[in-house]
């Protein structure tokens, strides 16, 4: 029996999807539920299992092949699997006996190529030798206007060096096309760049007490949960509870409206094997610091196994980006589309402040809130910002309700 396998739909209102890369040859034996191929949407990449156990044929009934690269529509079929072929003996991935012959691939036939340049074919006075090389300028590079294309003094006194100009080093270059995601992602970009009144407002954060009760507590955190306390969950309460004093940073427009979340679902990007994702942690405002902790490593997990999924990613109400964790000491984040904000992370840096009057080292960090001016007033977005450092900087009051075990369900 040949099965037809077709390409599902990975989402809501994705009408196509992009082979990003066949992870079988034409004629393997495939199990049932082994990932075939890998496919590009407009906002993951996920794996194609197979359906059926048996021989594949990387082809559609027609006997039409999708390269790695060619978008495909939803629902059509992109191999065929032989489901009554045997399995080969010794467990080999491959089925030579069915696998087509190839047909000789022919050679492309050979061209000479050849190149000229041309030099001045002259030689250069004892004069002009002298004013070329107080210049570094190669005699060959100079075209002589003397006897026989000799090169004079006055040639050598009017001659330019040549700036950056190529010297036998390799100037190659290479042409890959963007991945169906890679391409989204920049439209989108584009897009908050191009419908947003984007403005970033910056502040710094001393991390001290947050590094202090890390140190306290951090091996019995993970000992009980199994996950380690980091600084995302720090940040993470921090926004739900400024995103409560401040609700207009957490709404989005919606046509002549403007719409505000009771919830809070925070998007997350994180760096995975095809680029950035950004999954969401739903309802954070009803996690405690665990799972925080343990929502961000599923999803990171996920995210770098290709296995995150669109509805993970689909949705968020305010985004956080940590470019500290790639040496970014400050930046500018770029708002997520429809939201209305997003904070931006950066590198921890041990730097002199002044405290109480005097001059103390601190570990310390900067922080960026960029959001859309349409709906967030400079007040809205500067407070928030504001109260996302009171509560980094005191978190045993303001996350913690002074009972730092209990927080941490110790």
């Amino acid at each position: 029996m040949i099965l037809e396998m077709k390409v599902p739909s990975p989402g809501e209102s994705i009408t196509e999807v992009e082979i990003a890369e066949w992870l079988v040859e034409d004629g393997d034996y495939v199990e049932k539920d082994q990932a075939i191929a890998e496919v590009d949407s407009d906002k993951a990449t996920l794996e194609l299992p197979a359906e059926a156990s048996g021989i594949i044929t990387l082809a559609d009934s027609d006997g039409n092949r999708y390269e790695e690269g060619d978008a495909v529509v939803v629902g059509a079929v992109v191999c065929l699997i032989d489901t009554s072929a045997a399995k080969p003996e010794g467990g080999e991935a491959a089925a030579t006996d069915t696998k087509k012959e190839e047909a000789p691939k022919k050679e492309a036939p050979k061209t000479e190529v050849t190149t000229s340049k041309t030099y001045a074919t002259g030689t250069a006075s004892p004069a002009a030798k002298k004013v070329l090389a107080e210049k570094g300028i190669d005699a060959s590079a100079v075209s002589g206007t003397g006897k026989d294309g000799r090169i004079t003094k006055d040639d050598a006194v009017n001659a330019v060096p040549s700036m950056g100009t190529p010297t036998g080093g390799n100037r190659g270059t290479s042409r890959t096309k963007m991945s169906m995601l890679r391409r989204k992602v920049a439209e989108r970009l584009v897009e908050a760049k191009n419908t947003t009144a984007m403005l970033t407002t910056f502040n710094e954060v001393n991390m001290t007490p947050i590094f202090n009760l890390r140190k306290v507590y951090k091996e019995d955190f993970k000992a009980k949960h199994g996950v380690s306390l980091g600084f995302m969950s720090f940040f993470s309460l921090a926004v739900v509870r400024a995103l409560k004093m401040y609700p207009a940073v957490n709404s989005m427009i919606d046509g002549k409206e403007m719409l505000t979340y009771d919830f809070v679902d925070i998007s997350i990007a994180v760096s995975g094997p095809k680029g950035l994702m950004v999954p969401v942690i739903r309802n954070a405002e009803n996690l405690s610091f665990r799972g925080i902790e343990s929502e961000v490593k599923r999803l990171a997990l996920r995210a770098r196994d290709g296995q995150i999924t669109v509805d993970e990613m689909t949705g968020g109400t305010f985004t956080i980006t940590n470019g500290g964790v790639f040496g970014s000491m400050l930046s500018t984040p770029i708002i997520n589309p429809p939201q209305s904000g997003i904070l931006g992370m950066h590198n921890i840096i041990q730097r002199p402040i002044a405290v109480d009057g005097n001059v103390e080292i601190h570990p310390m960090m900067y922080v960026a809130l960029s959001y859309d001016h349409r709906i967030i007033d400079g007040k809205e977005s500067v407070g928030f910002l504001v109260a996302v450092k009171e509560a980094l900087e005191n978190p045993e009051e303001l996350l913690m309700d002074n009972n730092v075990k209990k927080a941490l369900e110790l």
